[in-house]
């Protein structure tokens, strides 16, 4: 979502998308050519595209037997039904599906494929929510709102308010200022959208692709500036993109904003009933896993292990796993309390590994998610996790959650890898404009610009975004286990970061700036990307802990 809002951003203020059409988006520069579909899988010396070494890897180990391991994905939810994924979903032997009843009593009533934490009663679903910073802004500003100095007592929860406040704040004007941005852009593309179908012919409910532009032969200046348009916007975002996946991905983000500035506070009460500032053990959720917003969680689970050699989709890391789908993230900031439950669930029901695609400004209930990963530590399940799209340090401005836990207990937890995007060629453009980084609080880099996965509606969708590094690092973690399965999480997180050669002297555009260089080894602990063939060959080398 990131890049697509960026780009038609800059579009509109080049001039490049306008009502009206007063200029055309022949302005905008071309990006460039797209990489193969499964360039992330691909090895540098023998390819040229900076990937994971994937080919090499199972060459590496061809002939040896795997064993399976269990990979929970902390996300948006599933498509249960997708092709490429369905003979890989985690399925709960212990229950018996659709029989009302919690048959292995833990608490989770047919739980077949996972759970929906987000879930209510009749079928319904939060996944509209707003950000941490606006529910505790509001949740807040009555105590505080006319305050300048802490009432006594309450000093370290004024403190906090400051910073909700300050967050708040900056999310909101930034909320308005895209809103005002992005909205005539909306209304340029549905426009031009219009002009193109009707000079193709197409139904108001069809869609077309890049290639359907060029079978447009009209001499109307309208289509003829609209066909500009959408070539650039094309061109721009790369893919096998259609322009009702565009215009749906603008629309949804635009709702998102919106949550932002007139959000609906009531939901949660509404539709899941529970008090989501009260953890007190109590079952709440659903087993309904797939809903609208399960695109973001169906495309990190097909990067870890969407079926391998079937000739459809994408080719996952791993080749013997199963897909643990737990819906804690909405089309918002998740709660903490659906966090720490969902870790717990996962840990509980034999995943080894955990994704964590997605991350917020603040914690409130930052205690009961680091009990969370102390737990996973202490059952020796790895925890990966996206470090953000905000193309900041994570050294100067965390993000959460994260391995810095609030009792001092620790940083830098032996069980927690973070995961930075990188792109496909070994250039100034090699780290994602995006990223978030930080040589302490990022381990590693991973493929995540252009990365393409499989889909809700359709066989592939092509994005940008830590949340796709990461689960390609998970399912490098998921390899490493099938075939050596002794090691502990804590090896496992040192084959992946030993995997990651430093590329020192390698200079790159720092993430968030369009100008200024750096060293690459300086946006992570490893100043590396991974590579699933040299994780494999030091898992090989490694003894087990206690041997």
């Amino acid at each position: 979502m990131y890049k697509i809002c960026k780009t038609l951003t800059a579009l509109l203020l080049s001039g490049a998308v306008l009502t009206g059409f007063t200029a055309t988006a022949q302005v905008a520069q071309k990006a460039p050519a797209d990489p193969p579909k499964n360039w992330h899988l691909l090895d540098l010396k023998t390819d040229g595209y900076f990937g994971i070494s994937l080919n090499q890897a199972y060459q590496f180990v061809k002939g040896k037997k795997s064993k399976t391991v269990v990979v929970a994905t902390i996300d948006s939810g599933i498509d249960t039904a997708q092709a490429d994924l369905k003979p890989v979903l985690w399925v709960n032997t212990k229950e018996i599906p659709g029989n009302g009843i919690d048959d292995d009593k833990n608490d989770y009533v047919d739980d077949i494929h996972g759970w929906n934490f987000l879930g209510g009663p009749g079928g319904k679903c939060d996944f509209t929510e707003t950000t941490e910073e606006v529910r505790e802004y509001n949740r807040l500003k009555d105590k505080y709102i006319n305050l300048t100095t802490a009432p006594a007592g309450s000093e370290k929860e004024f403190a906090y308010w400051e910073k909700v406040k300050l967050t708040h704040d900056a999310t909101v004007n930034k909320a308005k200022t895209e809103t005002q941005q992005l909205q005539p852009v909306m209304n340029a593309l549905m426009a031009t959208s219009g002009y193109i179908k009707k000079a193709l012919s197409l139904s108001a409910g069809a869609s077309f692709k890049k290639a359907d532009l060029a079978k447009i032969t009209t001499a109307s200046d309208t289509v003829s500036k609209s066909k500009a348009v959408w070539i650039s916007v094309f061109e721009q975002q790369g893919g096998d993109q259609t322009n009702a996946g565009i215009i749906k991905e603008l629309s949804e983000y635009l709702a998102k904003l919106n949550n932002d500035i007139n959000p609906d506070l009531d939901a949660r009460k509404n539709i899941v009933g529970d008090n989501p500032d009260v953890r007190d053990g109590k079952p709440y959720g659903s087993n309904l896993l797939k809903f609208p917003d399960a695109e973001h969680g169906t495309g990190v689970a097909g990067l870890i292990g969407a079926v391998r050699g079937n000739k459809y989709g994408i080719d996952g890391v791993a080749d013997n796993v199963r897909i643990m789908a737990i819906k804690a993230v909405p089309n918002g900031d998740e709660y903490d309390k659906d966090i720490a439950n969902a870790i717990h669930y996962a840990v509980d029901n034999g995943a080894k590994i955990i994704n964590m695609s997605f991350g917020k400004k603040l914690s409130p209930h930052k205690a009961w998610v680091d009990e969370a990963f102390k737990y996973a530590a202490a059952k020796n399940v790895l925890l990966v996790q996206a470090s953000g799209n905000d193309g900041q340090d994570m050294d100067a401005k965390p993000e959460y959650p994260n391995d810095i836990f609030e009792d001092g207990s620790g940083v830098d937890a032996d069980n927690v890898i973070s995961v930075g995007a990188s792109a496909d060629r070994l250039n100034a453009s090699l780290a994602g404009d995006f990223s978030n980084y930080g040589k302490k609080n990022v381990d590693v880099f991973a493929p995540g610009v252009k990365v393409t996965s499989v889909n809700m509606d359709a066989e592939f969708n092509t994005a940008d975004g830590t949340s796709f590094a990461s689960p390609i690092t998970a399912g490098i973690a998921a390899l490493v286990l099938e075939y050596y399965p002794n090691l502990s999480a804590k090896q496992l997180k040192q084959v992946i970061l030993e995997s990651a050669t430093p590329l020192t002297g390698t200079m790159v555009l720092k993430p968030g700036s369009e100008t200024e260089k750096v060293d690459f080894t300086t946006l992570s602990k490893t100043g590396g990307i991974v590579n699933a063939y040299k994780a494999l060959v030091a898992a090989s080398k490694m003894k087990p802990e206690g041997i």
